[in-house]
């Protein structure tokens, strides 16, 4: 899964990258209102973080601007403790949750799951297929109640396969949605990390479909 965090103080932005990395999300960050429409409008997320208060173009013009692209990602807005006026025009604007300044990082974590738990359809938190569950607030991943040991790429493969559970993905879906910008994306390597995941989760919940990408289900 894969955020985007359109702040300009840099170090709140690091502590925000810090703190999705570590709960296994793919992150890039915008200092400024224009770096963060052109990623909006040519990445693929899964959820963005947006400040209100950006130079160059303020977060509720780009807000305004993303819906009526047809941009539909779940936005989370950051807006100044007591601005309840602004919490209003973003809502009104499209945006589908905020929290005040200053936060506890934990909260924002746990909004963002519920918005991208929610984007997917699933209503509750942890995600299964089986006996097999993955626990986005954790990161973790059991089979039968016993742990299982991912990197950070195939968390981030599982965890979008998962949100997803009973679509077919494409590599391509796959590699949009689990590298930041600027990585070296190899559509190739999503095979490999299936290829792991499969091993090491023992039952095959993951499918190949031909000529199209991957689906997991529960098996028979």
């Amino acid at each position: 899964m894969r955020i985007l965090i359109v702040e300009d103080e840099g170090a709140l932005s690091r502590q925000l990258a810090t703190a999705l990395k570590e709960g296994g999300y793919a992150v890039d960050c915008a200092a400024d209102g224009e770096r963060g429409d052109f990623l909006a409008q040519t990445e693929r997320y899964d959820a963005i973080v947006l400040d209100l208060g950006l130079p160059k173009i303020d977060g509720l013009t780009l807000l305004r601007r993303w819906r009526d692209a047809g941009v539909d990602v779940p936005v989370l807005i950051l807006t100044a403790r007591g601005s309840w006026h602004e919490k209003v025009q973003g809502i009104d604007g499209g945006a589908d949750d905020y929290v005040a300044k200053p936060f506890r990082m934990e909260e924002v974590l746990a909004r963002l799951r519920a918005l991208i738990r929610r984007a997917s359809g699933h209503v509750t938190t942890d995600l299964r297929c089986g006996a097999l569950a993955l626990d986005p607030r954790a990161a973790k991943v059991t089979v039968n109640g016993v742990p299982v040991k991912l990197t950070s790429h195939e968390f981030r493969v599982l965890s979008y396969l998962m949100h997803h559970r009973g679509r077919v993905v494409s590599q391509t879906e796959l590699t949009d949605h689990i590298y930041a910008e600027g990585s070296d994306r190899d559509s190739n390597t999503v095979e490999v990390f299936i290829g792991r995941l499969r091993r090491k989760l023992g039952v095959p919940y993951i499918e190949t479909v031909r000529g199209m990408g991957y689906r997991i289900e529960e098996p028979g």
